[in-house]
């Protein structure tokens, strides 16, 4: 089967998600049509060759639905026989925008594909849709889906993860992501204009330099309502080894919400010889996987033990992992079951630190590992998302 390559991966920076936000005035076209004229500036790119964009978006409402993928094709001037498909797998979806994009260059479907990821969430909240699997009760204690903080400290309880532990965790992302900003590390962000504010945003915003573990100490728990709700009781049903929920995760140990698009060019290796450069990496190996529902981010843990058992490798032969932080406990986690040291992991931060704009996240990762690959000069990196329902996604790609 023909290679995957990825000839460029760009996104913008982070806005908070919020009324000042740098970003907010943007609606999504506004906001991914720099970067499709990016994409062919960069890489002299005839956007003619590209068969077809799928982005990544969890929140499909309003401005974000209507298959933003292909309509925010035409809103940017692409010609009209580039399709377009959008896609969501939770959190996962903008990596497996990337892995769909992919597998169409392997089979042969496509010489060129895109795959990225969008969301505006000061503009189109979080479960603004009211999906019935998050806002129905009865539906989601039969599927056995919670939301995500309640799955976090779940996993945090399991983990006997204290307080502490989980802001540990907080701490090291916002101090790794405030050094890989000020140095300029993140070299795959496209500076946008807001003409609404008439002003340039190039550096993710929603990085906090000055956190410590006392001003993470100060902040109250974010979950303890839910589980007194219900959710406390469905979890202690599936797990009797516990007496209780330890309710540890806060809005300095969760991902920041954010507002962010991100794209991947992928094409067979007849690509480069008619853009006249070479890819910056192949993908190698790609996998979904799921586990216990009711833990609901612990996909990409699984993901990524899938990942090395399938390519034969071991945590040893990775240089780097860029492994989603869904909130402080997964990470705690990741490291107890796959024994992932620090310096490899996260090592310029996460979403903790930088923000989580659900549908980008993960091919916005994908552009962060090979920046720090690059930088390195390593060879080998795998980038791993967990979705909700215990799904999960992840990539191998090695460097060229």
């Amino acid at each position: 089967m023909p290679d995957a390559f990825i000839y460029d991966a760009i996104r913008t920076p982070r806005g908070r998600a919020k009324p000042d936000g740098g970003l907010h005035e943007l609606s999504p076209f506004e906001l991914l049509k720099p970067l499709y004229q990016a994409l062919v500036e960069r890489n002299n790119l005839d956007p003619g060759l590209v068969g077809d964009v799928l982005l990544g978006c969890v929140t499909q409402y309003s401005e974000q639905a209507g298959n933003i993928a292909k309509s925010s094709l035409l809103y940017a001037g692409w010609p009209s026989s580039v399709s377009g498909m959008t896609v969501t797998r939770f959190c996962s979806s903008g990596l497996d925008a990337i892995s769909v994009a992919a597998m169409k260059v392997m089979v042969g479907q496509e010489q060129a594909t895109v795959g990225g990821g969008v969301e505006m969430m000061s503009r189109v909240p979080m479960m603004s849709d009211q999906a019935a699997i998050f806002s129905d009760p009865t539906t989601a204690i039969a599927a056995r889906v919670l939301l995500m903080g309640s799955g976090a400290d779940l996993i945090a309880s399991l983990q006997g993860a204290s307080r502490t532990a989980v802001d540990s965790v907080a701490l090291m992302s916002q101090q790794r992501a405030t050094i890989a900003r000020d140095e300029g590390r993140f070299t795959s962000i496209i500076p946008i204009y807001n003409p609404h504010k008439d002003s340039w945003i190039s550096q993710d915003e929603c990085i906090r330099p000055h956190t410590t573990l006392d001003s993470l100490a100060q902040l109250p728990v974010s979950f303890a309502d839910i589980g007194a709700a219900g959710a406390d009781a469905v979890q202690l049903a599936q797990y009797p080894q516990l007496t209780a929920i330890e309710h540890v995760h806060t809005a300095g140990n969760s991902p920041a919400m954010a507002d962010a698009a991100s794209l991947t060019l992928i094409g067979n290796r007849a690509l480069g010889e008619q853009l006249g450069r070479a890819p910056k990496a192949v993908i190698r190996a790609m996998v979904n996987a799921s586990d216990e529902p009711l833990q609901v981010l612990s996909g990409c843990i699984v993901a990524t033990q899938k990942l090395l058992q399938r390519s034969g490798l071991h945590v040893d032969d990775i240089d780097l992992f860029e492994i989603h932080e869904a909130f402080a406990a997964t990470i705690i986690k990741l490291q107890n079951e796959l024994d992932i040291p620090t310096d490899k992991l996260n090592v310029n931060g996460g979403v903790i630190a930088m923000g989580h704009p659900l549908g980008a996240t993960g091919a916005i990762m994908m552009g962060t590992l090979i920046d720090e690959l690059t930088r390195r000069e390593l060879k080998r990196g795998i980038v791993a998302t967990s979705g909700a329902a215990g799904s999960g996604t992840a990539i191998l790609i090695e460097l060229l």
